[in-house]
């Protein structure tokens, strides 16, 4: 589903990856991690998607630059990072953006 976001500016944490065939606990961690960012100051909210051939995107949102460092430095994220790096991802890409303006579209009959 969207993220529910505040008017910008914010920032968003954009983590693109290619999965390996490796998983071995992958689901619980993802699972966790988005419950551990949602409970840190600054998260605005999460959006996640990952195609059939493992290559996935998942796009964080957060209040502050501030807010991103503090998550990147929790021990537990560390932790998970460090298991990705050994078990689950073959590659993956981090980039963090400022978000200037957003806009959206709803028909009247979506959800």
């Amino acid at each position: 589903m969207f993220a529910t976001t505040p008017p910008a500016p914010y920032y968003a944490v954009i983590f693109t990856s290619l999965r390996t065939d490796n998983n071995d606990g992958y689901g619980d961690a993802a699972t966790r991690m988005v419950e551990l960012a949602a409970g840190q100051p600054g998260f605005l909210g999460v959006e996640s998607a990952r195609g059939v051939d493992g290559l996935g995107i998942t796009v964080s949102y957060w209040a502050s630059e501030e807010a991103i460092a503090h998550w990147k430095r929790d021990a537990e994220h560390t932790l998970a990072r460090e298991r990705g790096r050994k078990d689950w991802y073959a590659a993956y890409e981090t980039r963090v953006a400022k978000v200037e303006r957003a806009y959206s579209f709803r028909k009247a009959d979506a959800a």
